[in-house]
């Protein structure tokens, strides 16, 4: 059995590259494929994103994110 992947420090939360990696989740939920709820499993469990980072990177990904609306 192989060894489940995780993710480099940088990734993480308090991470160098956690903007980065959450700028790149808007276009994973965009993507056909997996369900919402999959989706959404993968974020918290394997990108140990929080509920809230996940929620605004979902309304990002739906309408365009607080700025389209804000202007």
């Amino acid at each position: 059995m192989t060894k489940p992947k995780t993710l480099k420090a940088e990734y993480l939360p308090g991470g160098s590259k956690r903007q980065e990696l959450l700028d790149h989740v808007v276009d994973y939920l965009l993507k056909p494929g997996q369900t919402q709820n999959i989706k959404h499993e993968f974020c918290l469990t394997y990108l140990k994103m929080t509920e809230t980072e996940y929620l605004e990177a979902l309304n990002k990904a739906t309408n365009g994110g607080i700025e389209a609306w804000a202007n």
